[in-house]
């Protein structure tokens, strides 16, 4: 199978946008896309072909706000002299069926899922044409999809969709199903050190070995490459949670609502330039030097620049 050519970018939140925060505390936080400007939305229009130049839409399907979450994300992209934003306030089916927003799509040289509820993605995408012309882009084409919080949990094949953090390693707590698809092999969490999902991960790994789970934190991203290729992007931290090597594992044996125990799970850290290969399931980590407040380099380019 052929390797995609477009570029996929999932981030761990901060831009959660409606779900699990109020819309009152979301509005009391005039700063809540701030980590996007100068940092990993900066890196998304760098690895656009056209640069500055893009056509970037927004979707903000998965949002409870989304003219809110529009406006802002519009505000961010235009403080980097991305002037071609537009959004797609796509609340159905039948608006996913819009022969505009389908023309839109096509021509988008970005296209952004927001934060909000993982599930509004799924359930209103699967199975359309519009997630059809997405995939056929993003295998064919230089063309770029990124998402955060509910955008990066929907961008696998597997989706966690449910549970709570402090009984995710209750079996039955953990509630997965199909995602958007546009990477295979991992399942994806987000606000992920902020609000403790490491059980959630682990569950959904130990259910399914065979897939990598990526622990997103906020300010946290994974640019992902020839679909197997992830470099880690912001200021956050990413874990990873390999469960190729589980010797044992009981979560087939239990009853539901009894504790799960997992033998021999690998687990990886990464940060701002680390990158790891999925296909070799082997990590690179990279030194990164800080040359000014929020702007890093790696230690490599530093190298380069002294010479």
């Amino acid at each position: 199978m052929n390797s995609p050519k477009g570029k996929l970018v999932i981030i761990g939140g901060a831009v959660d946008m409606g779900s699990n925060v109020s819309v009152l505390e979301h509005i009391m936080q005039p700063h809540y896309i701030k980590f996007f400007e100068k940092g990993i939305l900066r890196r998304i229009i760098n690895e656009s072909a056209k640069k500055e130049g893009s056509s970037v839409e927004v979707i903000t399907t998965a949002s409870q706000i989304p003219e809110l979450v529009g406006n802002e994300y519009i505000k961010a992209f235009n403080q980097l002299n991305v002037t071609h934003v537009n959004i797609l306030h796509i609340k159905s089916r039948e608006d996913a069926a819009n022969p505009e927003y389908l023309d839109r799509i096509s021509r988008a040289d970005v296209v952004m899922f927001s934060g909000g509820d993982q599930l509004r993605l799924t359930a209103i995408f699967g199975g359309t044409q519009f997630l059809q012309i997405l995939k056929k882009r993003y295998n064919q084409e230089n063309f770029v999809i990124a998402g955060t919080s509910a955008g990066a949990a929907a961008a696998s094949t597997h989706m966690i969709y449910r549970g709570q953090s402090n009984e995710a390693l209750i079996k039955g707590e953990v509630q997965i199903t199909a995602g958007l698809g546009f990477i295979d092999s991992v399942i994806v969490d987000t606000h992920f050190v902020q609000r403790g999902r490491i059980g959630r991960l682990l569950y959904a790994v130990a259910t399914n070995p065979g897939i990598l789970g990526i622990g997103l934190g906020e300010d946290a991203g994974l640019l992902i490459t020839e679909g197997s290729m992830m470099e880690a992007i912001g200021s956050g931290l990413i874990m990873l949670v390999d469960g190729t090597n589980i010797v044992e594992t009981n979560v087939y044996d239990v009853e539901i609502g009894d504790p799960v125990s997992i033998e021999n799970l690998k687990v990886h850290v990464m940060s701002i330039f680390d990158k790891y290969d999925l296909d070799q399931h082997k990590m690179i980590i990279k030194k990164a030097v800080k040359v000014e407040e929020g702007v890093f380099i790696t230690a490599q380019d530093s190298n380069d620049l002294l010479q």
